[in-house]
């Protein structure tokens, strides 16, 4: 049994472009268009939205206060791409690195959102990071939401 894994799911969207400046340019405006999932995301080093820049997030997943430091590996504006690599938190409790990318693809009318996690478990015993993807993807929809109103 691998402790190496990867989770990939991708979401329909009526603009992708939102998603891709809001997580790269504005993710402490999460806390207004999803108060119960983040409650605040801060910037500890560098500039929004700028690779090698450091954030903190204080969100709530699966009703358990949570927080994490992210630092920003890579930014692709063409392919809409951003590769952010877990430094700190609750979720390295569990696992030896953590990976989140999100990229926008575009085929005409169509957006898609995707979430990749990369991830390797500190033992077999750790389950794969499926409710943190839930959680992402209930985020995506709220963000979503709040953008068509």
């Amino acid at each position: 049994m691998s402790l190496k894994g990867k989770l990939v799911s991708e979401i329909t969207l009526c603009n992708g472009d939102v998603f891709h400046e809001i997580f790269r340019q504005r993710p402490h405006h999460l806390s207004n268009i999803c108060p119960d999932k983040i409650k605040n995301v801060n910037i500890h080093e560098g500039d929004w939205g700028t690779v090698g820049s450091v954030n903190f997030w204080n969100f709530t997943h699966d009703v358990i206060e949570n927080a994490a430091k992210e630092i920003v590996e890579e930014i692709d504006e063409e392919n809409k791409l951003i590769k952010k690599k877990m430094i700190e938190g609750d979720l390295l409790e569990d696992y030896k690195s953590f990976y989140i990318t999100t990229h926008v693809e575009t085929k005409g009318e169509n957006n898609l959102f995707i979430w990749i996690i990369e991830y390797e478990k500190k033992n077999a015993n750790v389950s794969d990071p499926h409710t943190f993807m839930e959680f992402a993807l209930k985020m995506t929809k709220d963000i979503e939401t709040h953008h068509i109103k």
